[in-house]
């Protein structure tokens, strides 16, 4: 990789970058799997875009094919390269100081609003004498921002005084940016953590294989309640979700009872997402549930109970027993 170099080392930034400080330039901090940046960061570059000029992250180790990648995204301008061992499996407390570090450039800096970005964002943040915003839903100035809250009952408008403003985006609330048509200038970025990454160790990351869509970035989602019963029953959920190329998600209450594994829950403590189909299977529409998905495009809601919450913000819905419909569903498919 070409371009300018940068230097970070023990806290310090020893070099500067060329890139002026001046109001609404945004640093996004990019999520990859190694080949392809993330769904929620392409979303998080619409979010920048509104605000300013847009500069993107990219960490870990090895990652010429993502830093290719992102310098071809449509909206950003310059891509840093942090290539480093250290940085390889997101341990907060390194990438915390390496954002910490470049930041003082920029007016803001975002990331989706994901597990991992939960983890390090604020630790970045407390660095730079700074609060973080989370869930971001809307931008209405290069100050002032729009997020839900009380389960999505309630959007506050927050206006922020920070130096720096650090955001995390609810990427469902956002297009994605479209890949190909960029040419972003790419500068590497030379980082020395020192004894920073000592702070913690990489043990194991434990991640469920699945040939499906990713819950949330999938075209459609079909999800489970507490009216599939039991985890034995939970396979006409996934008949359904494979007929449709799709992922499967659940209710808290089906998690909670171990019908299945907590990487499929859909809510305010789970995930958020906002399919083109979203098809609820035995879910009774609890406002928990209901903040994690009433930004899909079409809901269908199946429910035995015709008095079910579900049906207040479904476009369709079917009052029968799911233990019928939903195989009727899949072999009409």
């Amino acid at each position: 990789m070409l371009g300018r170099q940068f230097f970070v080392k023990n806290g310090r930034r020893l070099l500067t970058s060329n890139i002026s400080s001046r109001n609404a330039s945004c640093l996004v901090i990019a999520e990859h799997d190694y080949k392809a940046i993330s769904q929620g960061t392409l979303s998080t570059v619409t979010a920048a875009s509104k605000i300013g000029d847009v500069s993107m992250l990219v960490t870990g180790s090895g990652i010429d094919e993502v830093v290719k990648n992102a310098s071809s995204i449509d909206g950003v301008k310059t891509v840093l390269a942090a290539d480093n061992e250290a940085l390889k499996n997101n341990i907060a407390e390194n990438l915390a100081h390496v954002v910490a570090n470049l930041s003082g450039s920029y007016s803001h800096v975002l990331a989706p609003a994901s597990n991992n970005s939960k983890n390090f964002l604020p630790r970045t943040a407390a660095l730079c004498d700074c609060s973080p915003l989370t869930d971001v839903s809307e931008v209405l100035s290069e100050d002032t921002f729009k997020r839900p809250m009380y389960a999505g009952n309630a959007l506050a408008t927050v206006q922020m005084s920070d130096k720096i403003k650090f955001i995390l985006i609810r990427a469902t609330s956002f297009d994605k940016a479209n890949v190909g048509g960029g040419s972003a200038n790419v500068d590497n970025v030379n980082v020395d953590l020192g004894e920073v990454k000592n702070a913690g160790n990489f043990i194991s990351a434990t991640v469920a294989a699945s040939d499906r869509p990713d819950l949330t970035s999938a075209r459609v989602v079909v999800s489970g309640g507490r009216g599939v019963k039991a985890a034995e029953n939970f396979p006409i959920i996934f008949d359904l979700a494979d007929k449709l190329k799709g992922a499967v998600g659940a209710s808290r209450a089906a998690v909670d009872a171990g019908f299945i594994s907590n990487e499929h829950q859909v809510g305010q403590t789970g995930k958020v997402v906002a399919p083109e189909l979203y098809i609820a299977a035995g879910i009774s529409g609890a406002i928990q549930h209901v903040s994690g998905m009433k930004d899909s495009k079409v809901i269908v809601a199946i429910n035995k109970d015709k008095e079910a919450p579900i049906f207040q913000i479904s476009d369709y819905g079917l009052v029968e027993d799911l233990f019928n419909a939903v195989p009727d569903l899949t072999k009409k498919v």
